[in-house]
């Protein structure tokens, strides 16, 4: 009988060395696993994902690359784990995975909406940037000055001399041309046309249009060619940048948090202006882009 207690306590002791060895190892092959940073098809969301990248290399780890993900797939993918991270809004998960409504909300507030509506998927975001890329309206500079427009209220009164180019959705959506019709009162534009929204700024640019909708971190607008009109009413809600992280990754990759946050500390508004008119408008390629901004701003 004694003989049968050692035995059993010897089988004990070595299962539990095994584990202690086993679950080290466990874990030290998850955090070897390459971190798979995804971005979506638009060069601002690709070049910050690469900077992202760049920040996980030199945190030690292994990155894979996915860029160019569809807008209406990587959130999902994400969720699979297909992609382990990629840069998004506070704003967009809030508004178009959530489907809530952000008007009035804070920065803090709309990122506690957007960090504590996913955890529920199998998500969840670090700290986000002050960087802010929220729905916004532009005017060629010279016709902003012409018509003496400087916001919303100003544009509103002047609408009948302006022609406004869409992009086929702002003048249906919700929360976009008629959230200012009802807010501001109606917009009597000139005309309302549709073009790609990737030629409004040259239909701006050639006379065809004197405003369209934008996004506030536009690379044009760090031009003098082109004006962003205020939302002196505030009808538009944060969209501050935020790394949506898939919460297995971000447990197997324990400094995957602190490298990201570092990163988004710097990333303002102007910076992503800046980074986007280097590639939108400079022409530059997006991961020299960012290999620059990382090396002046993250060394």
């Amino acid at each position: 009988m004694r003989f049968k207690k050692i035995v059993a306590l010897s089988l004990l002791s070595i299962a539990g060395l095994l584990a202690a060895t086993i679950t080290p190892a466990v874990a030290s092959a998850a955090s070897n696993k390459p971190i798979i940073v995804g971005s979506k098809n638009v060069s601002e969301s690709k070049t910050v994902s690469e900077i992202y990248a760049l920040a996980l290399e030199h945190e030690g780890y292994k990155v894979t690359r996915k860029p160019n993900i569809s807008n209406n797939v990587i959130f999902s993918a994400t969720q699979k784990g297909e992609v382990d991270v990629y840069p998004d809004y506070t704003g967009t998960i809030v508004e178009a995975y959530l489907k809530k409504k952000g008007t009035g909300k804070s920065a803090s507030q709309m990122a506690k909406l957007a960090h504590d509506g996913i955890q529920k998927d199998g998500l969840t975001t670090f700290k986000y940037a002050p960087g802010d890329n929220r729905q916004g309206v532009a005017m060629p500079t010279k016709d902003a000055k012409k018509y003496h427009i400087t916001n919303l209220s100003e544009l509103q009164k002047n609408a009948k001399k302006i022609n406004f180019a869409s992009q086929g959705e702002f003048e249906k959506r919700a929360d976009a041309l008629p959230e200012m019709n009802k807010v501001y009162g109606k917009f009597d534009f000139k005309s309302i046309k549709d073009y790609d929204v990737n030629l409004l700024y040259k239909i701006m640019e050639q006379g065809k249009a004197q405003a369209a909708p934008v996004s506030t971190t536009d690379g044009q607008l760090a031009t003098s060619k082109f004006t962003l009109l205020k939302d002196n009413k505030n009808i538009w809600p944060p969209y501050n940048l935020v790394p949506v992280v898939n919460k297995k990754a971000a447990k197997s990759h324990p400094k995957m948090e602190q490298a990201l946050n570092k990163v988004d500390a710097k990333l303002t508004t102007k910076q992503l202006t800046d980074l986007n008119k280097k590639v939108n408008v400079d022409g530059q390629n997006y991961k020299t882009v960012a290999k620059n901004w990382y090396n002046q701003n993250m060394k």
